[in-house]
């Protein structure tokens, strides 16, 4: 009888300690979630911020071509 209860008590431990590593896992990805997530976002920020960047460049710079394009086309046309 106290070999059945002993298997019931490393059972028993057994479950408890696999239970405990599935909840601590659980946290370190909940953890690991929060942060990615954070810096997922933290990139989606610079990467807008990038865009508005060359976004703006981009514009100044067709505005300095269509600028020179008019001047060349009123010295033809003129």
């Amino acid at each position: 009888m106290a070999v059945v209860w002993t298997a019931i008590g490393l059972l028993a431990t057994t479950l408890a300690v696999l239970a405990a590593a599935v909840l601590q896992l659980g946290a370190r990805i909940d953890a690991t979630n929060r942060d990615l997530g954070a810096r997922i976002e933290q990139m989606g920020r610079d990467l807008v911020a990038r865009m508005d960047a060359m976004n703006r460049d981009l514009g100044s710079r067709i505005d300095a071509q269509t600028a020179r394009m008019d001047e060349h086309l009123g010295r033809h046309i003129g």
